[in-house]
């Protein structure tokens, strides 16, 4: 090493020593409010960061919970990719429903909160309750169970029947051509979550004067209204509603198993979380289930940068 790049590393390494010495008098400064940070600290380290360090360690183990863990390298994701044909199913299935309801599902929402803006308070008030309760009704699978009934009591089946569309009931739940279809409308139908209430509170957190100001630099439209000024205004619970939007796109799990049955038609209804609980929960291989879950939450993180990249060129 030459005597430049010598005296280059050092400079660097006493940079960097500065930098740490400033930080930690900083947080010696500020020591009172790490202690109030404490207890939201050790109850997001205890429920998120070790169960994901738990998941990613046993991902490398065999694991049946009656015998300790054994170290098996990347066994348990070789078989996962290379032998197991119902996971490919799986992510296929997934991938199919993340595509077509987390996009649609997250545009609905903002479309749906958008218009709700416009109404006036109290008529907003119940037309967000109308909205979002879809999404946390504990009767909505009881009810698309007897819509999508496979007899002619079915409320869809007897509808086609009495209207000559069909000549014979379509087993909606349990024939591979109509699963698929089946859930994503149901599951477009329950994405009015937490997303669509993050819109409705970002609407209501825009400075009006923004829209004035607007209006006097060039605004001619609602549209360029949408794009210059609400969009930007709305980065943060425009990444919230992503975030959340790909989470539960991603771990669709409830509305297969409780529509289409478990296991479901030639795993047409299989995706990546019900492969997850069926070795998990059902077989309690957990180091084969823990390699599921790291593989599924990598996919997410990915999506999740992907997605926040994208929105940082909104409004510029």
């Amino acid at each position: 090493m030459s005597n430049r790049q010598s005296g280059l590393a050092s400079r660097y390494c006493s940079m960097k020593m500065e930098q740490f010495r400033y930080g930690w008098a900083k947080a010696k400064r500020m020591k009172v409010c790490y202690l109030f940070l404490a207890p939201y600290a050790l109850l997001f380290i205890t429920f998120f960061i070790l169960p994901i360090c738990t998941s990613i360690f046993y991902g490398f183990t065999y694991y049946n919970i009656l015998e300790p863990a054994r170290f098996v390298g990347l066994q348990n994701y070789v078989n996962l990719i290379l032998q197991d044909e119902v996971f490919l199913t799986s992510v296929k299935n997934t991938f199919v429903i993340a595509v077509i309801t987390g996009p649609v599902g997250y545009i609905l929402s903002f479309m749906f909160a958008w218009f709700i803006n416009e109404l006036p308070k109290w008529l907003r008030a119940i037309a967000v309750v109308i909205f979002y309760a879809p999404s946390i009704a504990g009767t909505a699978y009881s009810i698309f169970s007897i819509i999508f009934r496979g007899d002619a009591y079915g409320y869809l089946n007897s509808m086609l029947l009495n209207f000559g569309l069909i000549d014979a009931p379509k087993l909606w739940l349990t024939d591979p051509n109509y699963i698929m279809p089946v859930l994503i409308v149901v599951i477009l139908w329950m994405s009015m979550g937490t997303g669509f209430l993050s819109f409705v509170a970002g609407f209501q957190g825009i400075d009006k004067s923004m829209y004035e100001a607007g209006y006097v630099d060039g605004v001619r439209n609602r549209w360029q209204e949408l794009y210059h000024i609400t969009l930007p205004s709305m980065k943060p619970m425009l990444l919230f509603g992503a975030v959340m939007s790909i989470t539960s796109a991603f771990n669709v799990c409830d509305v297969p198993r409780a529509l289409a049955g478990y296991p479901s038609t030639d795993y047409a209804a299989r995706t990546v979380v019900t492969h997850l609980f069926d070795y998990g929960f059902s077989r309690f291989e957990m180091g084969y289930a823990s390699a599921i879950a790291t593989l599924l939450f990598l996919v997410m993180i990915l999506c999740k940068k992907f997605i926040s990249a994208a929105l940082e060129k909104v409004g510029t």
